[in-house]
This record gives C-alpha cells, sequence and structure tokens, in this order.
C-alpha cells in the first residue's frame, strides 16, 4: 500500500532525527545538512568570498571623512535646527535618512545608507512592500499569509514593513531568505518571548528598527526555511540574531536584550557586515564575531560596529573576536562587568574614538581580554586605539603595529571615519530602536 503524505512525513521526520543524534553539531549549526543546503552552503561560501575585500584600505578614506563632515555641518547650525525643529541626526547613517519627513514614502532610501563592512547591503530595495498584519506564529510548514514567517522564506526580494504595532512570539527559530529588509518604522515591533532571528547561508539583509529581547533556545523540529524547501532543525541556541555563512548584512537601530546565548552571533565565514545605531543592555555574552580558534574561514570575516551603546547590565564580548578584521568605531560602553572587547585566534581590532566607561571594580577596568595564546603570540596582534576616550580607570593594552592609513582595512566606504571618543555621546544618543511618526521627522 502506497504511504501517506502524513506517514512520509513521520518517516522523514524519525530519518532526519536519528541523523541529527549521529552527526556533530557545529556551534549555532541547528540544521540537517540535506542536499539542499548542502548547496545552498557552497554557494554561500562562496558570495563571502566576494564580498570579501583583501585590500579593504583602499576604500576607507571616503567613509573616514564623513562623520566629521556631518558633526561640522550639524554644529554650524545647531542653535537654529533646535529653534525650527529640523533634523538633529549626527551621525552619517541616521543623516542619510532621518532628515526626510517623508520617510514613510520613501522607505528605500534607507538601503542607500549603509555604511562600513556592510555599505553594499540594500536588502530587499528592488522588490515588493510587503506587510505583516498578523503577528502569530503558529504553521512552521504553511506560515500564515500575512505573518513576518510567511514573509521572510519568500524567493524573492521583499521590503517588509508591519500594518502596527505588534509583539511576535516565536515557535520556532525565524530563518531568513535572501535580498529582505524588516523595517520596522512607525510602529513597534518587538520580537520577544521565544525564538530568535537567524541568517543562514543568505546574503543582503537589512534588519532595521525592532526590538528583539527575552530569546529563548526551541526543541526545532520540520521548520520551512523557503518557500520551496522544509528542513529539519535541532534544537536553537537562543541568540537573538544569528547570522552563519552569510553576508551583506545590516542590523540598524536595533534595542536587544535578555537573550539565552548571545545577542548577536557572526559565524562562519559570514563577511561585509555592519551592525550600527543598535542599544544593547542586560546581557553576558554580547556579541560573538567567529565561533571557533580552529575555523580558518572565518579569516574572510570583516565587520564594522559603529555608533552602538553598550549599555546596563552587559558583562562581556562587546565584541569577542577571531579571526578576520573588526573595525570598533565611535561606539559608548558603560560598566562592563568583566571587559568589553576581546579575542583569540589572531583577529585584527582596531578601536577607534570610542568612549569607555570602566566601573568602580578594580579588577575590570581594562577594555581588552586576550584568550588562548601567550604574551609573546599576542603581543603580535593587531590590536589598535586611536582617539578612544578613557574614563573612570579604563585602559586599552594595545598591541601587534601601528594603523596605518595607507593599506590597512580602512578606507573608503569600508570606513566610517570616526571623531574623538568624546563626541560618542551626540553620536550615539538616538541607537536603538526609535519611535518614528509619518510626517514627522524620525
Amino acid at each position: 500500500m502506497a504511504l501517506t503524505n502524513h506517514k512520509l512525513s513521520l518517516l522523514f521526520f524519525c530519518i532526519a532525527l536519528a541523523l541529527a543524534v549521529t552527526l556533530p553539531r557545529a556551534h549555532a549549526q541547528n540544521a540537517t545538512m540535506d542536499e539542499y543546503l548542502q548547496k545552498k552552503a557552497e554557494e554561500a561560501y562562496q558570495e563571502s568570498l566576494q564580498a570579501y575585500n583583501p585590500h579593504p584600505e583602499e576604500l576607507t578614506e571616503e567613509f573616514n571623512e564623513l562623520v566629521g563632515e556631518t558633526l561640522i555641518g550639524q554644529n554650524a547650525t545647531r542653535r537654529q535646527l533646535k529653534q525650527t525643529g529640523e533634523c538633529m541626526a549626527t551621525n552619517p547613517i541616521d543623516r542619510c535618512w532621518r532628515c526626510d519627513r517623508n520617510w514613510a514614502k520613501n522607505r528605500k532610501k534607507l538601503a542607500d545608507c549603509a555604511r562600513g563592512f556592510g555599505h553594499q547591503t540594500t536588502g530587499g530595495k528592488n522588490g515588493r512592500y510587503y506587510l505583516v498584519t498578523d503577528p502569530s506564529d503558529n504553521d512552521m510548514d504553511h506560515p500564515k499569509p500575512g505573518t513576518l514567517r510567511h514573509a521572510v522564506i519568500q524567493t524573492e526580494p521583499l521590503w517588509i514593513i508591519f500594518a502596527h504595532s505588534m509583539v511576535i512570539r516565536l515557535k520556532q527559530e525565524l530563518i531568513f531568505t535572501s535580498d529582505k529588509t524588516v523595517d520596522g518604522r512607525g510602529v513597534q515591533v518587538h520580537i520577544a518571548y521565544g525564538a530568535g532571528l537567524t541568517l543562514q547561508f543568505v546574503h543582503n539583509v537589512i534588519i532595521h528598527n525592532i526590538w528583539i529581547h527575552n530569546i529563548i533556545p526551541r526543541n526545532g523540529g520540520m521548520i520551512r526555511d523557503a518557500i520551496n524547501h522544509l528542513g529539519f532543525r535541532t534544537q536553537s541556541d537562543g541568540d537573538a540574531i544569528s547570522i552563519y555563512s552569510s553576508n551583506r548584512i545590516w542590523i540598524d537601530h536595533v534595542s536587544l536584550s535578555r537573550a539565552t546565548d548571545g545577542l548577536i552571533d557572526i559565524i562562519e565565514g559570514s563577511t561585509a557586515i555592519t551592525i550600527s545605531n543598535c542599544k544593547l543592555n542586560h546581557h553576558n555574552d554580547v556579541m560573538l564575531l567567529g565561533a571557533h580558534d580552529a575555523q580558518s574561514r572565518d579569516a574572510i570575516m570583516q565587520v564594522t560596529v559603529a555608533f552602538n551603546r553598550f549599555g546596563i547590565g552587559l558583562i562581556q564580548r562587546m565584541p569577542r573576536c577571531r579571526w578576520g578584521f573588526f573595525h570598533v568605531v565611535n561606539n559608548d560602553y558603560q560598566h562592563w562587568e568583566l571587559y568589553a572587547i576581546g579575542g583569540s585566534a589572531h583577529p585584527t581590532i582596531i578601536s577607534q574614538g570610542n568612549r569607555f566607561r570602566a566601573a568602580d571594580y578594580q579588577y575590570t577596568k581594562e577594555v581588552t581580554k586576550r584568550d588562548y595564546a601567550t604574551k609573546d603570540e599576542w603581543m603580535k596582534w593587531q590590536w589598535r586605539s586611536e582617539g578612544d576616550l578613557f574614563m573612570n580607570g579604563a585602559f586599552f593594552t594595545e598591541s601587534g603595529p601601528a594603523i596605518k592609513h595607507v593599506k590597512s582595512p580602512l578606507n573608503g566606504r569600508n570606513m566610517i571615519k570616526f571623531k574623538h571618543g568624546s563626541f560618542v555621546g551626540r553620536l550615539t544618543r538616538s541607537a536603538g530602536a526609535i519611535k518614528c511618526r509619518p510626517g514627522k521627522l524620525c
């Protein structure tokens, strides 16, 4: 007798479960790798190799001028702007779109505003708008039209917006396809009390202006990750945002707090990424950039961390880096409990124009922490501080060669021109999700 669809699904589930038990599981690798995902993995890595710039220093000087130009222009008219209620955006990313009162009619202007290593990210700019009307998340196989899950599995480019404020409690991790923008402006969208967001084997995704908090692991199971693919997932880790073997990703104006694992994890050869204007609070392992010392494919990882506020109740990993190149610029750090910036496996970390305010505890004054290397080894790693502001006894232990602005990975659009750390309060004052109203400056 022929098997029914229900029995076939049950048989496939049992086989997948057996494979999940017997196959080794890498950090945040929650998918059983069937033929479809193996092909996606190879394609994604090849795309990441193409997105990686082996000489990013040749592209950063243009970017290096933007912050200064924005502040100079803003200073010249500051009193006038306060009187007229005009745009007060102070960093070059915000200045690109927040000065338009008609932002709600010109939403896709945002796609021109990415800076840093993720500057080529345009998300769903070339697609239609998709309106999320329903906060439910009940069907992992056939997501209901009008839900966020239904939107992100479509294979076409989409600019995803929301009909009204909502709290979305994800029953399982939300798995994206490529060429998507999630745009929460104009309403308040909370991803909370359930699973988080997963960007695996994808490219060209923008996540903008939402709240993500109280994220917990989910048991996994059969989850549709594209219109044409249903796959088995093991238990999720409880990351707020997990980026796995993906490229051209921009996370901007997102408020993150209280996840089970990391707030943002970026691993497995992901590259061309910018994290900007975010507010991060109440968490232990904040931001992991590279999962394993032995994973050499993370050597192509290039990430910009700019204009973020690392705020209340954070302990460590802001970020913790391996292998790649990391530009940490004009962020505000307040009262970390162990360390702020750490790493292993010889990453390059350029810290410029940040404000580091240490807690009162005498043993946590140091910004930096190196792991799994002798001093003779880590003294060769390039970890440099330039224009940082150190408060309440904070200090940064430098190592490696001095910054060279010719032929360093800080050039052109890859680099945000830092200002001295004393400007950080102004540059980050709108960090996190912001409450925008149509017809008014955001």
